[in-house]
């Protein structure tokens, strides 16, 4: 990935959540073994304590008004001070197992904390926090094992004044939920080290970069692979040795084939120097033989790729213009030559297609469309989802839960991160510096970033089927460092990104690294 600057979408403006109301005493709670007024419809608009739910706290801020994602009305939590509330249901008599709460909702953001609880279940407490959406509904879970028959489900706020969140639909069932892959991609790290660059805890002990990320959680990098690149890096035997450390740190690896010199992305895909004459069939063959020769040395290391990206954001195709989309027949027969030579050196490493745009339903639709009728084969799909170019989080969610059902296919988000400060380290302009880029709810800080990488992991985890596979952090390790630009073949070149690792400014781990640790 590497992108100019975009232009952002702009997000529709925050929706009034409702008046606040008068508390009247709280019925007691009848429970059962399944949710009661799920839905909120019960009583109708301004009901102060919803039929089946109690609540505690400043009950004032808790209410059900009109506006409900399905039927007429919605749970809201708002106050014109700053309050502290919960809604909160008892189930008993449940049967010992794993479960699962799936609720629709909005919020504008602001709050200390909003979130979904499961407790009292026979083990710790889960939650999910409410990603900031002020217009389109979302979906989001809480797993949770129950033992002991009972189990509360909460909807939580602690918030400023103003703030709102809204709340519907829910659903408490059998089924678990989690995410497999909880990655980055590094592979800007070999460069980054040998220019001198160090990395930290988040308590300043300087620290193998690897060993922070594991010990935080991760458990999956993406390294990319350029053919021939001009400074060296990227190349085959980088990859290697930094598939040994990645292994030896008992993370899995995901290699990423850009089948260029450099950056392939929507915007460019360029055929290597040496391939630069070949005519399709010879692509053919080059793809084929270069996609094996990386992977069977992986292999033959003991470092065996688990997934593999034939190509990299390749809405327009790749090694232009004879695998264009513009030849439907020939892109497909590069990409089943990739596919094929990835099978043959391990049949048990998944092959991923990865698009850029992941808020882009429509145009994610056409592509497999297109490529599923020409005889494309794959495993997965990976979607890069930027917040600040590729449309919303109800976006991104649309487009993931679609597409998992239309192919059949596991889901995951390959490239996503978030900046915690705008300023530069160095002297190139970040991508991202300026607060009208930003996603609303989401400031440039260590917070902000946080999270952001926490509500994508919950978009993700909330793909029905168990169908979503996990995400990938881009570039935690693009620290700055002179000599570790963005141009291969140029070594003054800067860093548009460092502000986007997950290492900060003083080479600290930052809190962002937390979501490797969610379930």
């Amino acid at each position: 990935m590497f992108h100019p600057r975009r232009t952002l979408r702009a997000l529709l403006p925050p929706l009034v959540a409702g008046l606040t109301l008068t508390a009247l005493p709280a019925p007691a709670a009848t429970a059962a073994s399944t949710l009661t007024n799920a839905g909120f419809e019960s009583g109708g608009t301004g009901t102060a304590t919803p039929a089946g739910w109690s609540e505690s706290g400043d009950t004032h801020a808790s209410y059900t008004e009109a506006g409900g994602r399905d039927g007429g009305h919605r749970l809201a939590h708002w106050s014109a001070s700053a309050y502290r509330v919960e809604t909160h249901q008892r189930l008993t008599g449940l049967a010992a197992g794993d479960y699962r709460l799936t609720a629709w909702v909005r919020s504008g953001g602001g709050q200390n904390a909003a979130y979904l609880a499961l407790r009292g279940c026979g083990g710790a407490e889960q939650r999910t926090s409410l990603p900031v959406s002020d217009s389109g509904w979302l979906r989001i879970v809480v797993p949770v094992t129950v033992a002991g028959g009972r189990c509360t489900v909460a909807v939580v706020s602690d918030a400023n004044a103003g703030n709102w969140i809204n709340v519907d639909d829910l659903t408490f069932e059998r089924g678990t939920a989690g995410l497999a892959v909880k990655g980055a991609d590094i592979s800007s790290l070999p460069k980054s080290e040998d220019r001198g660059g160090i990395y930290r805890t988040a308590s300043g002990t300087v620290a193998d970069p690897l060993a922070v990320l594991r010990s935080a959680g991760m458990n999956y990098a993406r390294l990319k692979v350029w053919v021939d690149p001009a400074d060296g890096y990227n190349d085959k035997a980088h990859v290697l040795a930094l598939a040994k450390r990645v292994k030896a740190r008992g993370m899995k690896l995901l290699v990423d084939f850009h089948y260029s010199d450099a950056w392939a992305d929507p915007g460019k895909q360029t055929k290597p120097a040496a391939w630069a004459g070949h005519g399709y069939e010879q692509l053919r063959k080059d793809v084929y033989d270069h996609t094996h020769d990386v992977l069977d040395a992986l292999k033959a290391q003991g470092t065996t790729a688990d997934m593999v990206q034939v190509g990299n954001e390749i809405n327009g195709g790749m090694l232009w213009n004879e695998g264009s989309t513009s030849n439907w027949a020939q892109l497909a027969g590069l990409l089943n030559s990739g596919y094929t030579a990835a099978k043959a050196v391990s049949p048990s490493t998944s092959v991923a297609l990865h698009l850029a745009e992941g808020g882009d339903l429509d145009g994610t639709r056409w592509w497999f469309d297109q490529a599923v009728s020409h005889g494309v084969r794959f495993d997965v799909i990976g979607l890069s989802y930027y917040g600040y170019w590729h449309g919303t989080l109800h976006d991104v969610q649309t487009t993931l839960d679609d597409t998992a059902a239309r192919y059949g296919k596991p889901v995951f988000v390959a490239e996503t991160a978030y900046p915690f400060r705008l300023d530069s380290e160095d002297a190139l302009e970040n991508i991202i510096d300026r607060e009208d880029e930003l996603v609303p709810g989401y400031p440039a800080t260590p917070a902000g970033q946080a999270r952001w990488m926490n509500d994508v992991a919950s978009i993700v985890e909330a793909v029905p089927g168990g169908r979503g596979l996990g995400v990938f952090h881009w570039e935690a390790t693009w620290t700055a460092r002179d000599g570790n630009g963005w141009d291969p073949a140029d070594p003054s070149s800067g860093n548009g990104w460092e502000n986007q690792a997950l290492f900060d400014y003083d080479d600290r781990a930052l809190p962002a690294m937390e979501w490797f640790g969610r379930r």
